[in-house]
């Protein structure tokens, strides 16, 4: 998926949707990049201010790599979604932890 670009620029190679408050704004992204996001919306992980300040160094390779598949440029807009992949474990590993070892009533080990 390409990026939408918008008119607001913020330096070199940062782009930011225009519509909305800068708290509510969308990020350019796959469908499944802006659903988690609104998850971590949705479950407070974005409110207030943006005040920390997260630095860094990592492969530029594994940097690329990253901005290949989401689709983004801002490296605060990739950091911002790495932080929410890991905030918010997945709801299958979490079903899979919870149901290891049960098997369904109908279900035979023997063939």
């Amino acid at each position: 998926m390409t990026p939408r670009k918008s008119s607001a620029k913020r330096g070199p190679g940062v782009e930011r949707s225009t519509r909305g408050s800068s708290r509510t704004a969308r990020m350019p992204m796959a469908a499944a990049h802006a659903s988690l996001l609104e998850e971590a919306r949705v479950a407070g992980l974005l409110d207030g201010e943006k005040s920390e300040h997260v630095s860094f160094r990592a492969p530029p390779a594994l940097i690329e790599a990253a901005k290949r598949e989401t689709g983004l440029s801002s490296m605060s807009e990739l950091g911002t979604l790495a932080l929410a992949m890991l905030a918010q474990p997945d709801p299958a590993g979490r079903f899979l932890k919870r149901t290891r070892g049960r098997l369904g009533k109908a279900h035979t080990l023997e063939t």
